[in-house]
């Protein structure tokens, strides 16, 4: 499988990065996607915010914004797939050329402004989708000039109650103009409790279904401690550290340093595993953390599970790595859990 997908990887990477997003996504529809042969290791199986996961390496949103394809990235060797992020009007999103690959420093750059079809077509496609393939979660965003943005995230959490199994709550992009304003204090104390609410009129015999919080990358302590409280008061079950940044390292190389949007790949690794380390301390095992960022090996995988995360995501190493990338690092951990002593991953949760 990997000599095919490298090439087709490649080939890819001459294209302009969306029209080869767009291009792998119809081969993916198509039938074309790999399909991994590879058992789950039973040391890798982790239960994160109430979801038990057959393996901790999940595909973060952006990928599939409008639910087309989980269940073939599920057959390519993910744990579990999140979709989105999906307002419930559908929107262009930015102005195109909107995607830039930084090729030297391994990283990419956004400005794609939440561009989906809607609610209505996401929640089309899921009731069509045996849900038996795997673990999807959907992940909830607002429309640019939405008069009650809050209201966009319950209007989303009603109409996919019955279709996905999470539901991650998305605050911190930063291409939706005061998208971010809503971490602060008493914008989530809204955000949260509305949520609650509705989650408790939608709750059948008992049966819940779990919400995480991403948030961003850029805030400091006594914020982290704050979120951290406000996630457990008000029954979020995970919190994704983080999203993408708007900052940029001077060791940038690429002649698309300078676009505006916000900075994933190799860059983001260490700022978000020491702020994923914050986030650890500050909520001390009392709620769950999903560690996203610069993710390209079973080494920064493994080291985002040391720093205290119970499972991952990635999206961006997958433009240079290819498909392959997901088993290469399932391998890689399962070699160093076991180099280090550990019989399950859960050991290893926060050690660093």
């Amino acid at each position: 499988m990997s000599f095919v997908y490298k090439i087709a990887t490649a080939a890819m990477r001459t294209m302009p990065a969306e029209n080869a997003h767009n291009a792998t996504l119809k081969a993916l529809r198509g039938g074309f996607g790999p399909v991994s042969n590879m058992k789950n290791d039973s040391a890798l199986a982790v239960n994160v915010g109430g979801i038990d996961l057959p393996n901790p390496v999940g595909l973060a949103p952006g990928f599939d914004k409008n639910a087309e394809v989980p269940n073939a990235m599920l057959a390519a060797g993910f744990g579990y797939v999140e979709c989105g992020t999906v307002t419930p009007r559908a929107q262009d999103g930015n102005p195109k050329p909107r995607l830039f690959r930084l090729t030297e420093d391994k990283a990419v750059i956004n400005r794609m402004g939440f561009n989906n079809e809607g609610l209505a077509r996401f929640a089309a496609r899921l009731e069509k989708r045996d849900p038996s393939k795997g673990v999807l979660g959907a992940n909830l965003g607002a429309n640019k000039d939405s008069a009650d943005r809050v209201k966009d995230y319950v209007t989303g959490l009603q109409r996919l109650w019955d279709l996905a199994d999470y539901f991650t709550i998305n605050i911190s992009s930063p291409n939706t103009p005061g998208l971010r304003d809503l971490q602060g204090e008493t914008a989530l104390d809204e955000l949260l409790g509305r949520l609650q609410e509705a989650r408790a009129s939608l709750t059948m015999d008992g049966r819940s279904k779990p919400l995480f919080l991403k948030v961003a990358p850029d805030l400091d302590f006594s914020q982290i401690e704050r979120v951290v409280e406000q996630s457990r008061m008000y029954g979020m079950n995970a919190v994704i550290i983080s999203n993408t940044t708007t900052a940029r390292p001077k060791s940038l190389k690429s002649v698309h340093a300078s676009q505006s949007g916000g900075l994933s790949g190799a860059p983001l690794l260490k700022p978000s595993t020491e702020i994923l380390k914050e986030f650890s301390a500050a909520a001390n095992g009392r709620i769950d953390l999903i560690g996203v960022g610069g993710i390209s090996s079973g080494k920064d995988a493994y080291n985002k599970i040391r720093a205290g995360a119970k499972a991952v995501q990635l999206y961006s190493a997958l433009v240079y790595e290819g498909p392959q990338l997901v088993l290469d690092i399932r391998k890689d951990m399962a070699a160093r859990l076991k180099a280090d002593g550990f019989k399950h991953l859960s050991e290893a949760v926060g050690t660093l």
